[in-house]
């Protein structure tokens, strides 16, 4: 993969990935997100992100939902703890078209005060809608309790309590807070010229002077391990089993990456998929989830199950960890993880929006994207001792919090 790169005067990152297709993608990430919240403005970053289509200087809502989808394209947008996303996809002759209007609703959006009621109504509907999937909601509960007192804490959504103090004015002031023109990364995929490309780019995203407010992360969290039970009256019980991680730029996060895939990832063959669900019958899901920030991380072991079968589950988990604290892998099996990895990322990266996505991430975070071979050649240098290190650090019994919904 050859990727190309292009920086503007104010700071904003370009990305673009030539790919000879009918479709294209294009997004803006805006490295800002809800942990960027004071505790008063808990909600407000997701509210922003839907407030970016109800109208521009220049546009009225109907202006801005249309003008991709008349086309033939779309445009979306999303909000996570660390960042907030404008996506686009469409035919690759209106790449125009797109930067255009991402530019403008990312820069230009007015908040309408009687949108911002309106959407506010929405909003509260999701936060509902996901408190009926405990499966979703037990993933933010756990991170509340690992990340007791942080800002990470907090849900994304928001509660229903601040979102109805917020006003046009509450969207303002988080973005002259947090906007930083150098966090900004657009990112591109499509059969289109670079030099074209960089000409849309400063045209539509040049105008605008540096900003950087300035922010800074805790560098160390006074983590505790933890038990919880909520009485849910779910007929399911759920639980979340796990310990924070390593950060994005930890030397040893692709070797807990790889230990996390071997143990509960998505193939069919996982340690975990085998011996609860294969081998025992205990479960329908079970999965591994490996989640990195700037500034942490943690790993997550869920399964949902027969309130009479978590103990079990649980012991059964606890036997395959201790496994490998005490065990190198084999070099057939430590072989077999690594090709297995490496192929799920060989397949992702044929899903172009996928791959858009995780350019602009990579921008932010390291400035560049690794190619699919430099990729291999980290995962292939892994070692077995070092997974085992990794796994004693990480995965330690005493260190391990629980969350459990009854």
């Amino acid at each position: 993969m050859t990727f190309q790169t292009h920086v503007l005067p104010n700071g904003i990152r370009l990305i673009h990935y030539p790919a000879k297709s009918l479709v294209a993608h294009c997004g803006l990430m805006i490295n800002t997100g809800s942990r960027d919240e004071t505790p008063e403005q808990h909600g407000v970053a997701h509210l922003l992100e839907h407030m970016l289509f109800k109208g521009t200087r220049k546009r009225k809502s109907l202006h801005i939902l249309n003008r991709m989808e008349d086309v033939g394209g779309e445009i979306n947008a999303y909000t996570t703890k660390e960042e907030i996303c404008i996506h686009s996809t469409f035919f690759t002759q209106y790449h125009a078209r797109a930067m255009e209007l991402m530019s403008d609703i990312a820069f230009n959006s007015s908040f309408p005060a009687g949108e911002v009621q309106k959407e506010k109504e929405i909003i509260y509907d999701e936060i509902n809608s996901y408190k009926d999937s405990p499966s979703e909601l037990i993933f933010d509960e756990f991170e509340e309790q690992i990340y007791d007192g942080n800002s990470l804490a907090r849900n994304i959504l928001g509660e229903e309590n601040r979102l109805r103090e917020f006003t046009r004015e509450s969207l303002i002031d988080f973005i002259q807070q947090n906007y930083s023109t150098d966090q900004m990364v657009v990112s591109s995929i499509g059969n289109i010229s670079f030099k074209k490309l960089v000409y849309l780019f400063e045209k539509y995203f040049g105008c605008y002077a540096f900003k950087n407010p300035g922010r800074c992360y805790p560098s160390a969290y006074p983590y505790r391990s933890s038990r919880h039970i909520a009485q849910r009256g779910t007929y399911q019980t759920h639980c979340i089993m796990g310990n924070i991680a390593y950060d994005f730029k930890s030397g040893r996060r692709l070797a807990l990456h790889l230990l996390n895939n071997y143990l509960g990832g998505p193939g069919l063959n996982s340690r975990l998929n085998l011996v609860l669900r294969e081998k025992k019958g205990y479960t329908y899901t079970i999965d591994s989830l490996y989640t990195t920030y700037s500034d942490t991380g943690n790993i997550t072991i869920y399964f949902g199950t027969d309130k009479t079968s978590v103990d079990k589950c649980i012991h059964l988990i606890l036997k395959e960890l201790q496994l490998t604290r005490e065990r190198r892998l084999k070099d057939a099996v430590l072989g077999k993880a690594k090709r297995q990895l490496l192929g799920q990322i060989a397949i992702s990266s044929e899903n172009y929006e996928s791959l858009m996505l995780s350019m602009a991430k990579s921008m932010l975070v390291f400035n560049r994207m690794d190619s699919f071979s430099e990729i291999s050649r980290k995962i292939n240098a892994i070692t077995a001792d070092e997974i085992l290190e990794v796994a004693n650090e990480i995965f330690e019994e005493g260190k391990l919090s629980y969350l459990i919904y009854n």
